[in-house]
């Protein structure tokens, strides 16, 4: 089945008209070096978009500055100096209208100023939309999936965490258990000797026998009358 015959007018959705400058834009490009290389002849090809921005082709062996100068020569035309202060003005009312346009359809998107398009406008609008939100969607999705590998993540190495503390913590319990258990094991066969040596080696018990020997001092006494202590005093002899 062949394809219908497109009207030719200015598309007004700038999305389509963006989609059909850059295929025609290439198929003239093509054409033009077809023409070219098939025939010999000498192409040049100027294209300025709607923004602004300059596309060109020229055939090759030759330059754009000498297809100007033979087209001057062949024409006996001459080109006109640039104003810069008219090209400035020209480019700002562009800008200016180029910015218009895109408040516009911004606006068209958001919802607003919907009564100028068609029907197929519309619907070329609602599909967009409905594209972009699917795009929104999946990234969404995306993010929401980061966070919660993320937050499993975490969840593991608290978990990892919360076990090796729990084994430090019964691990220093056990210790503690076996330590005392030890202990009390010792404390328990201890002769009862040894207890009673311990309770005894302080402090002596006064209910125990001690003895000691006293020394008493004895004191002879003369049983002779000459033998007084007057007369052994001159001799320095004491007897005690």
């Amino acid at each position: 089945m062949g394809r219908g015959k497109i009207e030719i007018k200015r598309i007004e959705n700038p999305t389509n008209r963006q989609v059909t400058f850059s295929k025609r834009r290439g198929g003239l490009l093509k054409k033009a070096n077809e023409l070219a290389v098939l025939c010999d002849a000498q192409v040049g090809v100027i294209i300025f978009s709607s923004s602004g921005k300059m596309f060109e082709y020229c055939s090759p062996h030759s330059s754009m500055r000498q297809l100007m100068d033979s087209y001057q020569r062949v024409t006996n035309t001459h080109f006109e100096e640039i104003n810069t202060d008219q090209l400035i003005f020209y480019e700002i009312a562009r800008i200016k209208d180029e910015k218009d346009k895109l408040q516009e359809s911004m606006k068209q998107y958001v919802g607003e100023n919907l009564t100028c398009l068609t029907l197929n406008e519309l619907n070329q609008l609602e599909e967009e939309l409905e594209s972009s939100v699917n795009k929104v969607r999946v990234r969404k999705h995306q993010l929401l999936h980061q966070q919660l590998d993320n937050l499993r993540r975490k969840e593991h190495i608290l978990e990892d965490q919360n076990s090796y503390l729990c084994r430090i913590l019964s691990e220093h319990q056990a210790a503690l258990e076996h330590t005392q258990a030890a202990m009390e094991h010792k404390v328990g066969d201890m002769p009862m000797l040894e207890h009673l040596e311990n309770y005894y080696s302080g402090e002596p018990s006064g209910s125990l026998l001690q003895l000691s020997p006293q020394t008493h001092a004895f004191r002879l006494q003369p049983t002779q009358p000459n033998l007084q202590e007057d007369s052994l005093q001159g001799h320095n002899l004491q007897l005690w």
